[in-house]
């Protein structure tokens, strides 16, 4: 399909690399971003080789390194802080590190600027009131009572997608897990040169994302989902770090603003049915949204985002090319989010323990394969 009129719900990084993706190909792109200010959460990703290759693909490589550190490999330690193994990444792009670690406001930098410099028309502060679908095409109508008809729309709009609801009312949603992470950004020190993965019933890990900073994540049981104010965020997370390792449960004295941590509850959901009806389709975390066990979840949005933009580029009708789409992708995605939640059932008890070391180094020969 050529030079289609495409309308993209949701402004993160699967909605950008689509727009990237295929502003290449030719296509109308319009994003749409509920949030008025267009903000991300200031901490940082992990993204392995498969991420940089996917970005080379979209010819963002040298912007996405010059924002990013790289290092290749993980480092896995036992609740004590005993090292148990360093798990060497594969190097999937020639010249380039195995794995970078990249603050998100500079990820967001990166492909926005990028999405605009290629053309996408990126509207804020929107959302889709309906969707029309004639078979012809989507007539779509905003939050500010405009509207346009679209060839095809992509719902990359996270977890808790309001297009997935549209779609599929009947299809159960994020579910809980029973845990949650804390994350908080603090100064790195220059022996940092690599993911550093603590093991325990609270899990923790330090990830650097610049020459200067790295940021620290804790994984804990949170029964009954308890919601915490802002005021004394700090305070809450250093009293969950008093049974991690001595040397990391010293950088609780560093965790001083409660607007520098970020705690999300940690949900997961996998649609193992349709991922699209008519001409409007799902990616990212909307279809498979995992807990970050394998630091995958931003990896599966991008690799989805070429995905797509290939199986349009191919097809000669929409129910062709999001078949094609799904069909490519539902094994990996499956794989990331049930061994995710694997691992995380297993840290709270709730399932047999995983060897985090074995695991990451099955993920790695999984999502190493071509996409």
């Amino acid at each position: 399909m050529d030079c289609q009129d495409i309308l993209i719900i949701g402004g993160g990084i699967g909605g950008l690399t689509s727009a990237i993706a295929l502003r290449r190909d030719g296509h109308a792109v319009t994003v749409i971003e509920r949030d008025p200010e267009w903000t991300v959460y200031g901490v940082g990703i992990i993204q392995q080789g498969n991420v940089l290759r996917a970005m080379k693909q979209l010819d963002l490589l040298d912007d996405y390194l010059s924002a990013s550190v790289g290092f290749d490999a993980v480092a896995v330690h036992a609740p004590d802080g005993t090292l148990v193994a360093k798990v060497p990444s594969p190097r999937l792009v020639e010249g380039c590190p195995a794995n970078v670690g990249i603050g998100r406001p500079a990820l967001q930098k990166v492909l926005a600027d990028r999405a605009k410099a290629a053309g996408a028309e990126i509207r804020l502060g929107l959302t889709v009131e309906t969707l029309e679908d004639d078979g012809e095409a989507v007539r779509v109508t905003f939050s500010d009572g405009s509207t346009k008809r679209f060839d095809l729309v992509i719902g990359a709009d996270g977890v808790y997608s309001q297009t997935r609801g549209m779609l599929f009312p009947e299809e159960e949603g994020p579910q809980f897990t029973g845990q949650a992470v804390w994350r908080y950004n603090l100064p790195r020190p220059a022996e940092l040169d690599s993911l550093h993965v603590y093991n325990g019933s609270t899990g923790a890990g330090l990830v650097p994302i610049s020459d200067a900073l790295m940021y620290i994540y804790l994984t804990t049981p949170e029964p009954g989902n308890p919601r915490y104010p802002v005021a004394g965020l700090a305070e809450t997370m250093r009293g969950k770090m008093g049974q991690l390792p001595p040397d990391i449960s010293a950088l609780a004295e560093h965790i001083t603003e409660d607007e520098g941590v970020v705690y999300r509850p940690l949900e997961g959901m996998m649609l193992r049915g349709d991922w699209h009806k008519g001409r409007v389709v799902l990616l990212g975390d909307a279809v498979h949204a995992t807990t970050p066990h394998l630091g995958q979840g931003a990896g599966m949005a991008i690799e989805d985002s070429i995905v797509l933009a290939e199986e349009i580029a191919r097809a000669a009708t929409p129910e062709q090319a999001f078949t094609a789409f799904r069909e490519r992708r539902f094994e990996r995605c499956a794989y990331i989010v049930d061994r995710s939640l694997e691992i995380c059932m297993g840290q709270l008890g709730k399932g047999p323990p995983v060897d985090n070391a074995k695991a990451t180094a099955e993920m790695f020969s999984v999502v190493s394969q071509p996409i």
